[in-house]
């Protein structure tokens, strides 16, 4: 992991901080091989030509270029996460009802090669 990455982990709030690790957790789980670089400010996990960001806010993490078509039925189960095409805004509280499982359903919908 690249200084840029280390410093913004760093920085990220001890609330959230919690959150954010299991989301990363997951990606790395479902993705090993995923390259971990800054983009657009943020974290952002690579395969191949497959990007997922992942941001920490001051009270949620947000989930960006996932595919709405591939989101492992979160929307559908939490439609008021989504805040946008491509954009999940998952609060700690909000994430206490979403299964590692349907992380995972995301993340692979993100970062499977088609």
């Amino acid at each position: 992991m690249d200084d840029a990455v280390q410093a913004y982990l760093d920085a990220i709030a001890p609330a959230i901080r919690p959150l954010f690790d299991r989301i990363q957790g997951i990606v790395l789980d479902v993705h090993p091989d995923a390259d971990v670089v800054m983009s657009y400010d943020m974290p952002t996990y690579v395969v191949g030509e497959r990007r997922l960001h992942v941001a920490a806010w001051k009270g949620w993490v947000s989930l960006y270029g996932w595919d709405a078509d591939h989101d492992g039925g979160i929307v559908a189960r939490f439609p008021k996460l989504s805040s946008g095409r491509g954009t999940l805004k998952i609060r700690p509280t909000d994430a206490e009802a979403i299964t590692d499982d349907e992380l995972r359903a995301l993340v692979r919908g993100a970062l499977d090669q088609p």
